[in-house]
């Protein structure tokens, strides 16, 4: 009645008020909904319902039994078989990459006026190893240099940290395929921010330190020294041994090739291999039974004269082919993304297919599971456990996180729980750099192992600083506000991609070839500017009493200057969207009267 609510009670939840809740919080996701916290208050990082629309077992025939398992194991199928030709087109990409940018990388590389400033080393490390997009071939480029001394130990740690960092490039592509669901594209989206926050915060704090106090590079040799080791060590081969009847089939790369491009010593020769083997031929005269176990050696054979070698070709599409390099790159880069792109949606969608009801329960409670309440602490350093160990076994830290990131958006794996396994990835990528040092030469070997160990104590270091100390852990809230950010703009995850993985890094690097004073006379300002605006947003939250009061909001400044819906209408102008009417009243009255908190908030 209209007197009990002049008289101070508040009114009934209604189905209006629900829906515009619901409005505000952009919940246009069809993935679930979160669930709710209080009467109209929803949390949108929670894992969402996946729930199970189809018959139970119980109430299916022999005929719908038979086939469900059917379906489900065709499922299982294509969800292996869209994996499998995922990390495919990841291996076909970083090849066109290396086609396209092969001679530019030995080019940066070689300049070691510009590698002595670490600013621009780092910057380096990112560019090469989104170009090439493998931190291993970066990764090895710098060994190299290093073991010929065109590269020093100090010089190189910059471009480690670089290589890190440039790496997490591959997750946040992943992301961009669940960009048509809201919902799933925050968790995605920022399940991949978060490595790359990681990485750059480490890279924030270990840059100065390491430039001022070379803190890794006298912790490597200092593990080098003791140590003894020697070469012949072999790193596993398991992941390319699946994928290379398949990508052989389509290109093989010289790798020699690519390493003495930065050494100095390259060619004209293309990079794309022509023979892969060779055989002998006996010289005539010789007979084929000379030297057989029981005989002995040959003593009539002539050691100065050498049998002949007959060069075996390679068996892949573009043997012998005309085309230059450059062409090859295209054609493979434009191919690559569109398999990429494919394999991507195909796999979220048979997530979403295959994840319902009791079996995305069982995957979700063993995946977050916990240690009981004494030993609760040790779930995050097991995840971190078992993120080194299937790095260390499938060889590729993009591909376990690209498997991870679908998982995430789908709602099976949190945020609080993808954290430690992608701190655990970068440790096992570093374990594989570490066993293939191993297997160089006796002449390179300690070289490439100070600069292997450099990579996995700046990822050690990282964890110490990020993980080990629950109040530290930053990138969390930080992916998750960037996560509700792209999610209400998605226009910045693009912009993001631009800005930290092309345009910053370039700015930066053209500003180094200019000199160290010119890049400290451009970069001091702007970062002392980032310094002051992130203190001033804590304090305006924190401490507002200690501000001035025109400094306690941004509302002094243009609109522009604080806030994204001026530059939200500018690209919708740009890149006009559809607009999206409101939800039927049918299908918001479903949602709500489906949950039981809603349902127990109404006034029968």
């Amino acid at each position: 009645m209209p007197s009990s609510r002049t008289g101070g009670q508040v009114p009934p939840l209604t189905l209006d008020t629900v829906g515009l809740v619901d409005r505000s919080l952009g919940n246009a996701g069809t993935s679930g909904s979160a669930p709710v916290l209080e009467a109209g208050e929803m949390d949108p990082w929670a894992l969402p319902q996946l729930k199970d629309t189809g018959q139970s077992w119980k109430e299916l025939s022999v005929a719908g039994r038979v086939l469900r398992v059917v379906i489900g194991f065709l499922k299982a199928c294509g969800l292996l078989g869209s994996l499998y030709l995922f990390i495919c087109s990841l291996d076909i990409l970083s090849s066109a990459f290396q086609l396209l940018s092969s001679k530019v990388t030995g080019d940066i590389f070689k300049d070691n006026v510009v590698l002595s400033n670490p600013v621009a080393g780092l910057v380096i490390g990112v560019l090469v190893t989104v170009l090439v997009q493998s931190s291993s071939t970066s990764s090895s480029i710098v060994v190299s240099m290093v073991a010929s001394q065109l590269l020093t130990v100090q010089a190189c740690v910059p471009i480690i940290m670089g290589v890190n960092v440039g790496t997490s490039i591959t997750s946040t592509l992943v992301s961009m395929a669940q960009s048509g669901d809201r919902d799933e594209f925050r968790r995605a989206f920022g399940g991949s921010a978060v490595h790359g926050i990681f990485n750059w915060l480490t890279v924030l704090i270990l840059l100065p330190l390491e430039s001022a106090t070379a803190l890794l590079e006298r912790l490597s040799a200092l593990a080098l020294g003791a140590t003894s080791l020697e070469p012949g060590g072999r790193a596993p081969d398991i992941l390319k041994v699946l994928t290379q009847p398949l990508t052989h089939l389509i290109v093989q790369l010289d790798t020699d090739v690519i390493a003495s491009t930065a050494t100095g010593n390259a060619t004209n020769s293309s990079v794309i291999k022509q023979w892969c083997g060779t055989r002998e031929l006996m010289a005539p005269g010789n007979s084929s039974d000379c030297g057989a176990a029981d005989l002995g050696p040959c003593p009539e054979r002539n050691d100065t004269a050498a049998a002949a070698v007959e060069l075996l070709p390679c068996h892949h599409l573009f043997v012998g082919t005309t085309l230059t390099d450059l062409a090859v790159g295209f054609i493979l880069l434009a191919a690559s993304l569109l398999l990429l792109c494919a394999c991507l949606v195909l796999v979220v969608k048979l997530l979403n297919s295959v994840l319902r009801g009791r079996i995305a329960q069982a995957v979700r409670k063993v995946i977050n599971a916990d240690f009981p309440f004494p030993f609760s602490w040790l779930s995050g350093y097991l995840a971190i456990l078992v993120g080194a160990g299937l790095t260390f076994v499938l060889q590729s830290s993009s591909v376990f996180t690209a498997a991870i990131v679908p998982l995430m958006g789908v709602g099976v794996i949190s945020l609080e729980r993808a954290y430690p396994l992608f701190l655990g990835s970068n440790i096992g990528t570093t374990t594989t750099a570490l066993l293939a040092a191993l297997a160089s030469p006796a002449d390179m070997l300690l070289s490439a192992l100070q600069v292997a160990l450099i990579h996995f104590f700046f990822n050690l270091a990282g964890i110490l600083l990020w993980y080990v100390v629950p109040v530290l852990r930053l990138p969390i809230p930080l992916a998750k506000r960037f996560g509700d950010v792209t999610a209400k703009y998605r226009w910045v995850a693009i912009a993001y991609l631009l800005l930290s993985f092309l345009l910053l890094p370039l700015a930066a690097f053209g500003l180094s070839l200019a000199g160290s004073t010119v890049l400290a006379a451009v970069g001091g300002p702007l970062v002392g500017l980032a310094l002051l605006v992130v203190l001033l947003n804590v304090l305006q939250r924190r401490r507002p009493a200690w501000l001035p009061r025109p400094l306690r909001s941004w509302a002094c400044l243009p609109l522009w200057l604080h806030s994204l819906e001026p530059w939200d209408r500018l690209v919708g102008r740009c890149c006009p969207r559809r607009a999206r009417g409101p939800p039927p009243a049918a299908a918001k009255e479903v949602h709500c009267y489906e949950n039981p908190e809603v349902l127990a908030s109404q006034q029968v």
